[in-house]
């Protein structure tokens, strides 16, 4: 067996030990038990799974329609849909840690301040390598993007969050802000031990025929590849502020070939989120690693980490 020190792919992110930099980010596994009926797959392609966003008290989630897809990407508008707090740890984090041994990832919201930091105290005392704050999600009439938006409000959060857990915080960015680098700064003053950039950005859809909004919820996030530029270049930004504290961070958005990869560590990723690419490709993960393997090798580089923030400008 292959030890993390020859493990090419190994890195770690504010602590968390991860096998490969492919991080399963929230909603698109739910609570990653859909995974364990899909064929095939390798949870030892996967670095970590951040589990569906969790709020204190179970969520019904927006009208539909829910989903859209769009040119190069897809829309969505689920709304926080979950069990709530207590109902992930005291029944589905069993169930999962005794099936699988990769990293798991709480990520949390709330509609009010208070709120965040009691889910966080549901999940401090459970199995969860860390603990995502979730303060951009475009989806939701509260909470959520207001909190993102605002580099002061955005502290806030995470002070609270980092008083009621000695867990490792990652904190998600909005691409939808004036200055993602001030959000950056605030947060990382705040006490996060990582960020995870970038959220979806905010759009909709409409059908010209019946005059209305696609989406139940009107706006909705748009992921995929037709966000990757803009990722890219928050990832860079957010970059130029994390590394003066040696903030790692989880660069996502349209990511799907191992070029993608290389370029999200080039810009200033320590680790890469996969999404909306398993919808389509289930077993992405597994092809990922094969070729950014390959990519590595072709290239001499010995350890992908080497890689973070070596953009030539």
């Amino acid at each position: 067996m292959m030890t993390e020190s020859a493990n090419p792919l190994a890195v770690e992110i504010a602590g968390i030990a991860m096998r490969t930099p492919f991080v399963l980010l929230s909603g698109c596994v739910a609570f990653a038990e859909e995974l364990l009926q899909i064929e095939g797959f390798d949870f030892n392609a996967v670095g970590a799974i951040c589990l569906k966003g969790t709020t204190l008290e179970a969520r019904k989630g927006n009208a539909p329609h829910r989903l859209a897809e769009t040119p190069c990407g897809l829309l969505n508008a689920i709304g926080l849909q979950n069990p709530g707090s207590r109902v992930v740890v005291e029944e589905i984090l069993p169930r999962l840690t005794a099936q699988i041994d990769t990293p798991l990832i709480a990520n949390i919201s709330g509609a009010t301040v208070e709120e965040y930091g009691e889910v966080a105290r549901v999940f401090d005392n459970s199995p969860v390598k860390g603990i995502e704050i979730n303060i951009s999600c475009p989806n939701v009439k509260e909470g959520g993007v207001a909190f993102g938006s605002d580099p002061e409000m955005a502290a806030r959060v995470v002070e609270v969050v980092r008083g009621a857990t000695s867990k490792p915080l990652i904190t998600k960015l909005s691409p939808n802000v004036t200055s993602i680098e001030a959000v950056a700064r605030r947060v990382i003053e705040a006490g996060t031990d990582a960020l995870s950039v970038i959220n979806t950005l905010m759009g909709m859809a409409i059908d010209v025929k019946s005059r209305k909004p696609v989406l139940g919820n009107i706006q909705g996030g748009l992921s995929g590849p037709a966000v990757k530029p803009v990722a890219l270049l928050k990832v860079w930004q957010t970059y130029q502020v994390a590394r003066e504290k040696n903030i790692p961070i989880i660069g996502q958005g349209g990511c799907e070939s191992a070029e993608d990869v290389l370029a999200f560590f080039l810009a200033g990723a320590s680790a890469t989120g996969l999404c909306t690419t398993l919808f389509s490709d289930p077993l992405a993960p597994q092809r990922l690693l094969k070729q950014t393997r390959e990519l590595l090798a072709e290239q001499q580089v010995a350890q992908i980490a080497e890689l973070t923030g070596g953009l030539r400008v």
